[in-house]
């Protein structure tokens, strides 16, 4: 590391820095700097770990659509084996694994079970709609935000982020937008991302003024109590068995489905071999 000139002059080490214009440094200015940079790192970690909430749950009703009627085939299968084997052997321990294996087929679904991924509010899903009229169920869309998408939506996090507000009505008034911001961004809609940026660029902004040192301290203790509650989200994302799966294939997950998919088609094939020679 070189010595800088200021260094090399008559100033020692610990000669206090005079602002240019030759003004009293105010005491808060790098109290201030400090949470302005804070806020700017913790919206910048909000903004990944939304991201990757998005694409842990877009890809988890992927897995499900794609694999789910695999699983259930492979769990009827193994029931109907224990059931089989049983009534060949009459032993009384194989027919208690027949009977634990067939009621872990038939579930008493719980309120959220039944409610969970059926209702917005504004009524049903389409799914849900279709599969109570007997229609055709439409397959969940591949919904993976576009580099544009990504592009628009931080610029609005940034931007619009509720943290960055001072009063309660600003407050309230970016956590309205930025909901509405995070639901296009969740179905990666370039065209509405757009239009809620235009939409804020034309609407008031919050004038910011000096705030006193002790709710600058306050400010970043809650910054770093956000973070703290952030990274147990991300971790939890990250540790659950879609984020594990996305973790391998961040670049391709649809072709580590189509593996997953072809492995679970040769132990199908597999049971159903070995149920028909149970029951021949």
């Amino acid at each position: 590391m070189t010595t800088s000139e200021g260094e090399q002059g008559g100033g020692g080490a610990g000669a206090e820095r005079v602002p240019s214009d030759g003004g009293a440094t105010r005491p808060e200015e790098r109290l201030e700097q400090a949470v302005r940079a804070a806020e700017q790192a913790l919206i910048e970690f909000e903004i990944a770990v939304e991201t990757f909430r998005v694409e842990v749950e877009n890809f988890s009703r992927l897995h499900e659509q794609k694999l789910g009627p695999m699983y259930a085939r492979l769990e009827e299968l193994d029931a109907q084996i224990l059931e089989a084997r049983a009534a060949r052997t009459g032993d009384p321990e194989d027919r208690r694994r027949a009977d634990e294996a067939r009621a872990r087929l038939m579930p008493i679904p719980g309120v959220e079970d039944l409610l969970g991924g059926w209702m917005s509010d504004e009524g049903l899903f389409p799914e849900a709609a279709a599969m109570l009229t007997d229609q055709p169920v439409r397959p969940p869309q591949r919904v993976r935000p576009s580099e544009e998408a990504r592009k628009l939506y931080r610029e609005l996090a940034r931007r619009a982020h509720p943290d960055l507000a001072q009063e309660d009505e600003e407050r309230r008034r970016r956590e309205e937008f930025l909901t509405r911001v995070n639901t296009a961004y969740a179905r990666g809609d370039e065209v509405a991302l757009r239009a809620l940026a235009e939409e804020w660029a034309a609407g008031p902004e919050l004038q910011r003024g000096p705030s006193p040192s002790e709710e600058l301290y306050a400010r970043l203790e809650w910054l770093a109590r956000r973070k703290e509650l952030l990274t147990l989200v991300a971790k939890d994302l990250e540790e659950s068995a879609i984020g594990a799966m996305l973790r391998l294939a961040p670049d391709d997950p649809d072709r580590l489905l189509e593996e997953i998919a072809e492995q679970l088609r040769g132990q199908v094939t597999q049971r159903e071999a070995e149920l028909a020679t149970l029951l021949a």
